[in-house]
């Protein structure tokens, strides 16, 4: 995995410290590379800026969502999480005993997006935890609301949720239970804050790790640098995008550093602040350190194309895709330059006459979701803890 990755830097990205530090498992002393180079107030202003962006974002209903333009690209990426954590909840409960419990930690929950998929996994026991007090507030009324009906003695499962800056505060001093053991950690479309800064990492992974039991995994979701550098050497600019999403770098593109490499991400309605891109040879470094060990790190359209086959009926439940015809049924946008590919997709299985109807996404969903983010999976073993990410 790292070779494969840093093969792709001299195509991609110009991170020049690396020509001068070999990422490898024979250099256990990279104190170059992961030494502090921001000031801890600059970092402490970008943290408070993302608190509030997430604090300011209104809970919108039903038919506002479905009117988004992005409507169908977060349904995708939840179909995404809801596959990725079913996944790992059975690997996990493959390798315990029968009836023992399970207890997860959702680092950056925020809203509570994933607490059904949690109940719907069994679970024992979830940890909640965000940078944003007021995602905590709605995270936790969701909960309360969805275990509303449970008997008191036997909720479908117990929970805590606490705010709390997860790379700069250990998260153990905030449990209940600080001798916790952890099945698995899951932190979705948020691992890569932790990049600003080197000792924002380190603590990132560290609260990662020191619960993680043996045999438990870290799974999360990321933007992908090497797509992103890609997009911006096409563009020939500072910034990219489409009417969805625009990506605008606050770092000089051709001079990044490893940690702190800034750029502004805005995505239709949801996110509009500054985020920052994850060299994955270093995070591989980093979390070998906190005894964790990549397993494996595949794109959105890969796994898409892998897990379409047992996970076709939640993506229509879920509706995440939009039904495109010929006969002009789509179901909301209208644009047939957007709808091109499954137009030309259909024709050539029968058009008319055959195939008239397919799931599909928005060329600039499509682009936004295949093109910037990453599973990554990291686990931990008997002695390293085991770790995946997109």
């Amino acid at each position: 995995m790292e070779e494969t990755n840093s093969a792709r830097v001299d195509d991609c990205v110009n991170f020049e410290k690396l020509k001068k530090i070999k990422l490898n498992d024979d250099n256990e002393n990279d104190d170059d590379l992961f030494k502090d180079e921001g000031s801890s107030s600059k970092n402490d202003q970008h943290s408070l800026l993302v608190a509030q962006h997430y604090n300011k974002l209104q809970e919108k209903g039903l038919k506002e969502r479905f009117n988004s333009k992005i409507f169908y690209l977060r349904n995708f990426n939840n179909w995404i999480k809801s596959m990725l954590i079913s996944e790992y909840l059975q690997k996990i409960k493959d390798s315990i005993q029968f009836g023992s419990p399970l207890r997860v930690l959702d680092m950056c929950c925020g809203k509570g997006g994933d607490l059904l998929k949690w109940q719907k996994g069994n679970i024992s026991y979830l940890i909640c935890t965000d940078i944003a007090s007021m995602s905590i507030e709605q995270c936790k009324a969701r909960y309360e609301k969805i275990t509303a009906h449970d008997p008191p003695e036997r909720k479908s499962f117990n929970a805590e949720f606490f705010t709390c800056d997860a790379t700069r505060d250990r998260l153990r001093e905030r449990y209940s239970d600080p001798s916790i053991e952890l099945n698995l950690v899951s932190c979705q479309f948020a691992f890569h804050y932790c990049f600003e800064s080197p000792k924002q990492a380190e603590t990132m992974l560290k609260n990662v790790s020191e619960c993680l039991r043996p045999g438990g995994y870290f799974i999360g979701t990321i933007p992908d640098a090497y797509d992103i550098m890609k997009r911006q050497r096409n563009s020939r600019s500072d910034s990219f995008g489409n009417d969805i999403f625009e990506i605008k770098f606050l770092s000089d593109p051709n001079d990044l550093p490893i940690f702190g490499a800034k750029y502004n991400f805005h995505l239709d309605g949801v996110v509009d602040c500054p985020e920052f891109l994850v060299y994955f040879p270093a995070l591989v470094k980093l979390a070998k350190k906190y005894s964790l060990k990549l397993v494996e790190v595949v794109r959105f359209e890969d796994y898409f194309h892998r897990n379409i086959g047992r996970g076709r009926n939640l993506l229509e439940k879920m509706s995440a895709v939009e039904q495109y015809g010929l006969q002009g049924n789509r179901m909301s946008r209208s644009n047939d330059n957007e709808y091109k590919h499954a137009k030309d997709f259909l024709l050539q299985r029968g058009g008319y006459d055959n195939c008239r109807r397919c799931g599909t996404l928005s060329a600039s969903e499509w682009e936004a979701a295949c093109n910037s983010l990453h599973d990554i999976r990291l686990p931990k073993s008997q002695r390293a803890h085991r770790m995946k990410m997109f």
